[in-house]
């Protein structure tokens, strides 16, 4: 790893580009300078194909010379403007990265005005809003979609947002708490806390008893006594609680996988879950608008009629 965080790469980036442009201008020179002596009165080098085909000692012609010349002036103007030399950014102080933040703070200050009057509303509000919520479409399909599903329905790991199951709370100000910040979810392996590995299967199937779910009710009844290991967290019933972010294991919201296997391996292994922090990557403002379009999958409107 230390050979990708020294300079080494930067230098041999650099010799090779600087020995690129010594070499071909050393050919231009030699070229010039050197003739390879004709031995035949027309100028040729005696080189002979296909009985007459002829190879001739005449010199590049000047436009091409002059080609290589600019080309050679232009990689040594544009090395010391720009990046090109191993480490070295340049006079004019341009970078990729850089250009990237001033289009988007560009584009930020040019939707200002639109955003202003989505902060006048409330998350709930800004959830009935059409123009708002094609914003929020875009926002979600751009940055959380990835994870979470162009229908927000999630996946193995991956939460559905469209239901009412939420491990920190689905209140707006909950939502928008996630989004700036993240989340770390972490589940630690139990199984030394919990017993024998007979043991864990035995919780696995009270588990599994609390939501109802198939399970072997004499394990059931033998895993419950070692509950109290997980109870810390999920609470006495099993209920979980929102402040921690631990799940709630009497319904039958399985984020990481169902049965006795999934939930041995989690008591065995554990788990750790991120939801990456938005906060930085999206303005105060897009957050907002976010938070009123992810509310709104939990929280369609009933139907009246």
């Amino acid at each position: 790893m230390s050979d990708f965080t020294s300079n080494f790469w930067s230098i041999f980036v650099s010799a090779i580009a600087i020995l690129g442009i010594v070499y071909c201008a050393f050919l231009l020179w030699f070229s010039a300078k050197v003739k390879v002596s004709a031995h035949e009165e027309d100028g040729t080098t005696g080189h002979v194909w296909d009985e007459d085909l002829r190879e001739m000692n005449n010199p590049l012609p000047r436009w091409w010379l002059w080609l290589f010349i600019i080309t050679m002036v232009f990689a040594a103007v544009y090395w010391a403007a720009y990046p090109g030399l191993g480490s070295y950014g340049g006079k004019l102080g341009w970078s990729s990265a850089g250009q990237y933040e001033a289009e988007v703070a560009k584009a930020n200050q040019e939707l200002e005005p639109l955003y202003a009057a989505f902060n006048a509303q409330t998350p709930e509000q800004l959830s009935q809003d059409p123009k708002a919520m094609a914003v929020g479409e875009r926002l979600f399909m751009n940055n959380c979609a990835q994870c979470h599903g162009s229908d927000a329905r999630g996946s193995k790991g991956f939460p559905n947002l469209t239901d009412k199951d939420w491990l920190h709370g689905g209140t707006t100000d909950k939502i928008k708490e996630t989004l700036t910040k993240g989340r770390i979810g972490q589940m630690p392996p139990m199984a030394a806390a919990v017993g024998t590995p007979d043991d864990v299967r035995n919780v696995s199937h009270y588990v599994l008893s609390l939501s109802g779910s198939p399970h072997d009710s004499v394990r059931a009844a033998l895993g419950k006594g070692k509950f109290g290991a997980c109870a810390a967290c999920h609470g006495p019933d099993g209920a979980g609680m929102q402040a921690m972010g631990s799940a709630n294991l009497t319904d039958k919201v399985w984020l990481h996988g169902w049965g006795e296997e999934a939930i041995t391996a989690m008591i065995n292994k554990g788990k750790v879950n991120q939801m990456p922090a938005q906060e930085g990557r999206l303005t105060a403002s897009q957050i907002h608008v976010l938070t009123a379009y992810v509310w709104g999958f939990s929280n369609k409107p009933t139907d009246t009629k």
